[in-house]
């Protein structure tokens, strides 16, 4: 058995932070069901572009591989009848909506523990279910700069700037993978559930690590620096050779050691200016442009080469495409591809999430409504019961292209 085949995930979850999140669980064998609101056309993620088609697109490929979808409508007795039922035989709710809507539409824990004692509730909200901003959307832009991420990344000339990727919205999703496991084992060692109550503010804060605690206890004002230089450890930047850009990190004195020699620098070991950490956070004005000099002298493909092999940490800036085709992505197997309709073959990134020597199966993202048979029959219905609550509208009028 893969390690959380014996998971029941209901998810409300769409776009991008939520579905993230649990695509790592279900890569892991959970058996996540999307519940998808009928009237909207379901998960906002299926119309992203500029790789669209129709209901589809390669945004949403990305974030709901191993996944199942059932369209419903809560807001319907019928509907709410059928997620009840579903919560009955569920471990988990998992949700990424607005911090008001968890309670409002009925899926925290005291809303669901007369159904199931031992479910978890799982809400991955903009700014958590409490607090001042609790109505209020999050987005990873607007959260990246309100919790100070962009005040600390760009150059010290240039104007605040984010991160190139969602990294509030990814990390979030962990935060809320890892909370929902945690509550999973405490349901099951104790018989009761709860909530886990996530936020991306709260992660991105959270984020702030060592830098927060530097200020808190020692009132240090981060600040952006030249060449994505570390704050403290010197040299741990970029560099540029003769034609390119690449990364060197001393993050020991070992390697300082190994840099200066494998540089045809060794003298600069007996420059008390530059003897330790402390010493060159100092007097980095006079040591960097020593380094730099040098550096320009040769290709970053030679330098990164010489230095490997001396053991110093250093890589290139790599281009996403060189990312994707480096030998190392291959060798570990962190591309996969399925089969699908449109697409022909889908081929994206895998979860880094490993357990055990068995490799993970994937499966393309599933259409709207596509396992509707295989659910109501799960849930035992009969078709007269499953008529009636169509009759309901408990399953929405479906959009052209999803399946009932």
């Amino acid at each position: 058995m893969r390690p959380l085949e014996d998971v029941r995930i209901i998810s409300l979850e769409q776009y991008g932070a939520g579905p993230f999140g649990s695509v790592h669980l279900a890569d892991l064998g959970a058996d996540v069901l999307k519940i998808e609101e009928p009237s909207s056309g379901g998960d906002v993620g299926r119309y992203v572009p500029p790789y669209r088609d129709g209901e589809d697109s390669l945004f949403y490929e990305t974030f709901n591989r191993n996944k199942s979808s059932l369209s419903l409508d809560l807001s319907t007795a019928g509907g709410r009848a059928v997620f009840e039922d579903l919560v009955r035989d569920a471990d988990a709710v998992y949700s990424n909506l607005r911090g008001d809507v968890p309670a409002k539409i009925g899926i925290t824990y005291d809303d669901l523990k007369h159904l199931n004692p031992r479910i978890v509730c799982c809400s991955l909200t903009g700014f958590g279910m409490t607090g001042p901003r609790a109505k209020e959307p999050g987005y990873d832009y607007i959260l990246q700069g309100l919790a100070g991420w962009m005040s600390l990344t760009g150059d010290p000339d240039g104007p605040p700037t984010k991160s190139g990727l969602s990294l509030v919205d990814f990390t979030g999703g962990y935060v809320a993978a890892l909370s929902l496991m945690a509550g999973l084992h405490a349901a099951r060692r104790d018989g009761v559930g709860g909530d886990c109550d996530v936020s991306l503010y709260d992660t991105a804060i959270g984020m702030l690590t060592y830098p927060a605690a530097w200020h808190l206890n020692a009132g240090y004002e981060p600040s952006r620096t030249k060449n994505s230089a570390h704050p403290s450890l010197v040299p741990f930047q970029a560099f540029r050779a003769s034609d390119d850009w690449f990364i060197v990190g001393c993050a020991k004195e070992k390697f300082w050691v190994r840099l200066v020699e494998t540089m045809g620098l060794a003298d600069l070991l007996d420059d008390p200016r530059f003897a330790d950490f402390t010493a060159r956070g100092e007097h980095r004005d006079d040591l960097l442009p020593v380094l730099e000099e040098r550096f320009a002298q040769r290709t970053a493909v030679e330098w990164v080469d010489d230095l490997r092999a001396a053991g110093v940490p250093t890589g290139p800036i790599n281009s996403v495409e060189q990312a994707l085709t480096e030998e190392h992505t291959l060798a570990r197997g962190l591309i996969a591809t399925t089969e699908h309709e449109h697409w022909g073959q889908v081929s994206q990134v895998v979860s880094p999430v490993r357990f055990g020597e068995e490799q993970p199966v994937y499966r393309r993202a599933p259409r709207r409504n596509e396992n509707f048979d295989e659910v109501v029959e799960r849930l035992g219905y009969s078709p007269q019961r499953i008529q009636d609550l169509v009759d309901d509208g408990a399953f929405g009028d479906p959009m052209p292209g999803s399946v009932r």
